[in-house]
């Protein structure tokens, strides 16, 4: 059942509800009646919708007599895939919709009471609003007082007045908790009934007739007194153990307007007992608390919190929980013994048990990467491994491991709705998804992955929670009382109406206090409990309430409200675990991510950035010179003060490069990038011109095989925008791993990363990116990239890489800083380059990673006195002022060109060796610094910001 709309009850013969018109023949049916429903064409905008091919869905879904126990329709498909059996019907001559069906058939089942619908496009980008409601049977029971699913709170002796009609002459009889309280032996068209109250009762209503019967049912409640008392030190919000005790637990709910909270269990045979009433802290009234005794140790207990209005919700602190709907589809090979769901309850529920042994951790003092030095590797175990849980990515280290990556980013674990999702549909943030395995396995992989030298970092979404969520089900909008709806106004969590363009499920409030001590409590879990070692923020543009979900232009702009939360946030992290990993998904304005990337960098800190170039390097691949400059590589060039942009060229959430390779590549005569082994060489060029610029990396999982299956498969082979988070094919399944051309991409990479890991000229701050220029290359698609450190004592500290993406051999000048031996870092060759500007040959695709040769057999020693060398000092330059520093220049002049090659100015350099510092009053952009001095040219590039 679609969750995000407010639901209204209404059923007359000819239907008009909010902006739909509809009408049922015949317009009283029993649930074995054929019946036809029928929309006239013009309440459906087919521009808006963009179904000009009158392609519409029902979505749809039944409850039963009661009007509960709701059920999906099993035609529905998914709500981003609707099945085309619930395709309706189009007539063109009448201009409308229509669907013909018998409600048992369609819905496989009996019983049917009402039954819910709303109308959709396929891929779910448009539908009706608000969800329309449809009873079933001849014999209609409308109660009028109480409301149907309703609860009335009324104080023992005192009295509810109860009144009810049909639509034909009916008996009718009242039960309270099972038992006949009042009947009626003539038959008639109403029902009225003065009700003395002494105890709690679920009523039911019955009034039958010679075609069946019809109910209603509500809840009578008396009024709790709560006691008001301190809660325990030992006793915070979720379930806690008692330090020395392994009799006692602790559980504690925040729940403002709400008059009182029982808690429910395995423990009290799930009834509402006042002696499980929770108590009230003094200092907090609107935090809850009980402390259970006499628990039996090693055993498994359930329950939930029932709350005076009749929510029944899990523990949102639940490190576990067991869900009524996804449980019984979780292999006992990927979690053995997990603990049946309890009988004759629904929803979640949450779990705890006393004496717990520890888990033997191997590594307790784990040495985290730099970050600047990162190799994330961004995976979805889902679509990883065919088992699809965590012994199967225990099985996987050792080749993760030698791809010589360094961190693992895993997409949401965190409890998600279904079992096969991306995670992102969070309902859950503190407790780990049953889905991928045990919490002892996933320790175990954590574990091994610090064996390994490998950091965890987990993704997380604390933008949004569904409607699963306890925190949205306590204080939500549930007219129809299947315990889902949209978020009340008094929800202390979330924003009724989203404040931002990129909203989905329930938005929280970042600015709340009680979203932040669940943000906070939640960071402390993975942090402490499963001891990994960072996260990345989902959606951080987010985290404002200044703008709303129609407004892109305000969500994308700088919103100091969203920079001062999340260094709130980066505080409470970094508080937990000083070292541990902060990266956002924010994607905006250079100005605002300048806030968080050079956030406390004195103390060693600042927020990690993604940083997305996705399409020009994709744009290099295919062999495109359009938009295919990808500089902003380079974390200067964003104002960062660190290396704290994760460049990237592929993840979760872009199309694979490989998949555009083979669809899109240029082709030019017999070389074709659409050609699968051409494609892969090119990879191996996008690794070369990737892992040697400094600075943390990632890539998304099989990048290193060239896989290249769209991000919009559907199971069936076929490509939509509507599958984009379906399970893909699996790599090893497919013996990717074991074809020799994917395999030598992955060693490439893999070779590369080794050289960079190698080199700490690779730590450098100083390098310039230097893609698709065409003032040097008309042609464009060459890329140099270069690399320094002159403090650096001894050994490499020199780098020049080249690469030609074009689709022809190409003649590409290197500029090598200077003269001298040049060793080809991926063949060990050595080169003595006696010219900086002569051309080397590079065919399409090919590329070449060379360092300045200090080894044995160099005959040209770096301080010896024919050696010529130019650097530039701070690049991109600050303030216009360039600073040079140069070396064994005899006679030395120093030029300035732009990129035209037009000569701007000149200086003669006094000193053989030294320094030099002059300013340009030129505009930003790119220039050339040439030294010609009896010792040959020495030639390098400058940025002016």
């Amino acid at each position: 059942m679609k969750k995000f709309y407010f639901f209204i009850l209404l059923l007359i013969n000819f239907f008009v509800f909010g902006q739909i018109n509809y009408t049922i023949t015949p317009g009283q049916f029993n649930e074995t009646d054929q019946i036809t429903l029928t929309v006239p064409g013009d309440q459906i905008d087919e521009s808006a919708w963009n179904v000009s091919n009158h392609v519409i869905y029902i979505w749809s879904w039944s409850l039963d007599t009661n009007y509960m126990n709701s059920q999906n329709c099993p035609t529905n498909g998914s709500w981003d895939n609707s099945d085309d059996q619930n395709k309706l019907n189009y007539n063109a001559t009448t201009d409308t919709y229509s669907l013909t069906f018998t409600p048992t058939t369609f819905f496989g089942r009996t019983g049917i009471g009402r039954f819910g619908f709303l109308l959709k496009d396929k891929a779910g980008t448009h539908q009706t609003s608000p969800d329309i409601f449809v009873n079933v049977g001849v014999l209609n029971l409308t109660l009028t007082n109480p409301l149907p699913n309703s609860l009335t709170s009324v104080p023992s002796g005192g009295s509810v007045s109860i009144s009810a009609t049909t639509n034909v002459a009916a008996n009718f009889q009242l039960k309270a908790n099972g038992v006949v309280v009042n009947s009626t032996s003539t038959p008639s068209v109403s029902y009225s009934y003065n009700y003395m109250v002494s105890a709690d009762a679920d009523m039911e209503l019955i009034a039958t007739d010679n075609s069946g019967t019809k109910n209603a049912k509500f809840i009578i409640q008396i009024p709790r007194n709560v006691i008001s008392q301190a809660i325990p030190s030992w006793i915070r919000q979720g379930i806690n153990y008692h330090p020395t005790d392994n009799t006692k637990v602790g559980l504690a709910l925040y729940a403002p307007h709400k008059n009182f909270v029982h808690v429910i269990g395995s423990f009290n045979s799930w009834t509402v007992n006042d002696n499980y009433l929770m108590k009230r802290d003094t200092t907090n009234p609107d935090l809850y608390w009980i402390e259970l005794d006499g628990i039996t140790p090693q055993q498994l207990y359930t329950f939930q919190y029932r709350t005076n209005d009749l929510k029944k919700v899990a523990d949102p602190f639940s490190p576990q929980i067991l869900s009524s709907y996804d449980d019984q589809w979780i292999p006992s090979s990927t979690y053995p013994n997990l603990p049946p769901f309890p009988a004759g309850q629904n929803f979640e529920v949450s779990m705890f048990k006393t004496g717990q042994p520890n888990y033997n951790w191997q590594v307790t003092n784990f040495q985290r990467p730099d970050k600047e030095d990162l190799i994330v590797y961004e995976l979805l175990l889902r679509d990883f491994t065919q088992e699809k849980n965590w012994q199967s990515l225990i099985n996987k280290i050792t080749y993760l491991k030698n791809l010589k990556i360094n961190a693992i980013e895993l997409l949401p674990i965190m409890e998600f709705e279904g079992n096969l999702s991306w995670g992102y549909n969070t309902s859950f943030h503190y407790a780990l998804d049953k889905a991928y395995g045990t919490p002892e396995k996933f320790k175990e992989f954590i574990d091994l992955c610090h064996q390994n030298g490998i950091a965890v970092i987990l993704d997380v979404a604390f933008n949004h929670a569904t409607g699963r969520s306890p925190l949205v089900r306590l204080w939500n909008i549930d007219p129809d009382g299947d315990g889902y709806g949209d978020v009340a106004a008094n929800n202390p969590y979330f924003n009724q109406v989203p404040k931002h363009s990129y909203n989905v499920f329930n938005d929280f409030n970042h600015t709340s206090s009680a979203t932040r001590y669940y943000v906070e409590r939640t960071l402390q879990q993975w942090l402490t409990e499963y001891k990994i070692d960072g996260f990345r923020w989902d959606l951080t543009k987010g985290f404002t309430q200044n703008c709303s979900e129609n407004d892109e232009t305000c969500t994308n702009a700088y919103q100091q409200d969203r920079v001062d939360i999340l260094k709130y946030y980066a505080d409470k992290q970094w508080a937990i675990d000083p070292n541990s990993y902060m990266i956002f998904e924010h994607l905006g304005t250079d100005a605002e991510e300048q806030q968080w990337a050079n956030y406390r960098v004195a103390e060693g800190k600042g927020v990690l950035l993604w940083n997305k170039q996705t399409e020009p390097y994709n744009q290099n691949t295919m062999g495109y010179k359009e938009n295919s400059n990808f500089d902003r590589m380079n974390h200067q060039l964003h104002g960062f003060t660190k290396m704290n942009a994760v460049g990237y060229g592929e993840s979760h959430d872009e199309e694979r490069l490989m998949f555009k390779n083979l669809e899109y590549g240029a082709i030019n005569g017999a070389y074709s990038v659409k050609n699968l082994d051409t494609a892969l060489e090119r990879m191996k060029a996008f690794g070369a011109t990737f892992f040697t610029i400094p600075g943390p990396k990632m890539i998304w999982q099989f990048g290193e095989l060239g896989y290249e299956f769209s991000i919009n498969r559907c199971a069936d082979g076929t490509i939509n925008n509507g599958c984009r988070t379906d399970e893909k094919p699996i790599a090893f399944t497919l013996g990717y791993d074991n074809n020799p051309n994917r395999k030598a991409v992955y060693d490439t990479w893999a070779q590369i990363i080794t050289i960079r890991n190698t080199y700490p000229v690779f730590k450098s701050k100083t390098y310039t990116v230097e893609s698709n220029n065409l003032s040097n290359d008309p042609d464009g698609l060459i890329t140099r990239i270069f690399v320094y450190d002159n403090l650096l004592n001894n050994g490499m500290k020199n780098v020049v890489v080249l690469a030609n993406y074009n689709t022809t051999t190409k003649n590409v000048i290197p500029y090598f800083p200077y003269t001298g031996q040049w060793q080809n870092l991926m063949d060990q060759t050595i080169s003595n380059i006696t010219s900086t500007t002569a051309p080397i040959v590079l065919q399409p695709g090919e590329f070449r990673i060379f360092g300045n040769y200090t080894g044995n057999l160099s005959t040209v020693d770096e301080n010896a006195p024919n050696r010529l060398s130019l650097q530039v000092m701070e690049n991109p330059v600050h303030n216009k002022v360039v600073k040079l520093k140069y070396y064994k220049a005899k006679n030395g002049v120093i030029a300035l060109y732009d990129m035209t090659g037009k000569k701007l100015e000149s200086f003669a350099l006094k000193n053989e060796s030294g320094t030099y510092e002059f300013k340009m009053d030129y505009a930003a952009g790119t220039y050339l610094v040439h030294l010609n001095s009896e010792s040959g040219i020495a030639i390098q590039k400058i940025i002016i910001k």
